[in-house]
């Protein structure tokens, strides 16, 4: 009975990992910016952020921070950060031609305003984000994507109307203007089309009122690292959660539905 009860549970997990996976493309590359190895509830893993103790600052701020709109085992995607004085790059190869869908995600852990952070976003040069204010698209604390389709071909590189030579490598750069330090949280890279892309949930689908909650403490002693040392802008209470709750359920219940014919099977035998 024991084993036949833990063959059920195998087949439940597997199943419900298919279904949360299903429709994904092929991952190329995926950082986590300002912070380490990550796989997120997608299956994609997230690699430690290549940059670290060289360009710019990493920063894990937003950690006192629950991120809304996101899902609770995603929550230190949007908490880390790397941002710098200045313009940065990363860079990502680029195996072979075909279709693919650059995702950049962000969140605002430091403005209580719009108009304050404000940056560009370019690949190879070609700017495909232009003038983003994080807060003023989502607000403070709120996960933010943005998604960027580009196609390879032939030794050249396609973005919208843009067609340019291409060696191989997808510079993504961030472009510092007059406003504040251009930032990231995370990254990647998908072959396929915008239709693969794992997308958050509509912003509008669930607002509620309830409090921001602010996950800061009392600390005594040594701080835990730099980037908690360094805090910075006021506690801002933030009015809204989002989150599609049918959004976040619909793969376990599609899985629940895929279990119980694998259970009458197995019941059979």
């Amino acid at each position: 009975m024991n084993r036949q009860f833990y063959m059920l549970l195998v087949v439940f997990c597997l199943v419900l990992k298919f279904f949360l996976a299903l429709g994904i493309g092929e991952i190329i590359d995926a950082i986590n910016a300002g912070g380490s190895d990550f796989t997120d509830q997608y299956g994609i893993f997230y690699r430690e952020d290549p940059m670290h103790g060289s360009i710019g600052v990493a920063s894990d701020y937003g950690r006192r921070y629950l991120i809304s709109r996101v899902s609770p085992e995603d929550q230190l995607l949007y908490q880390t950060e790397r941002y710098h004085s200045d313009s940065f790059e990363y860079q990502i190869r680029i195996p072979e031609d075909g279709e693919y869908v650059l995702v950049l995600k962000f969140s605002e852990v430091y403005f209580t305003e719009p108009n304050r952070k404000v940056f560009d976003v370019a690949l190879n040069g070609v700017v495909v984000v232009k003038q983003l204010d994080i807060f003023a698209k989502v607000g403070r604390a709120v996960a933010h994507d943005e998604y960027v389709p580009f196609a390879v071909k032939n030794g050249n590189l396609l973005i919208g109307n843009e067609l340019i030579s291409f060696n191989g490598k997808l510079a993504v750069q961030f472009i510092k203007t007059d406003k504040d330090n251009p930032k990231v949280n995370a990254l990647y890279v998908i072959r396929g089309t915008l239709q693969d892309v794992p997308k958050l949930p509509d912003i509008y689908a669930d607002a509620r009122e309830e409090p921001q909650v602010d996950l800061e403490r009392e600390v005594t002693g040594e701080p835990e690292s730099d980037s908690l040392k360094w805090a910075s802008g006021p506690k801002q209470a933030n009015p809204y959660i989002y989150q599609d709750q049918a959004e976040q359920i619909l793969p376990f219940l599609v899985a629940l539905a895929c279990f119980f014919p694998v259970l009458y099977c197995l019941c059979k035998l």
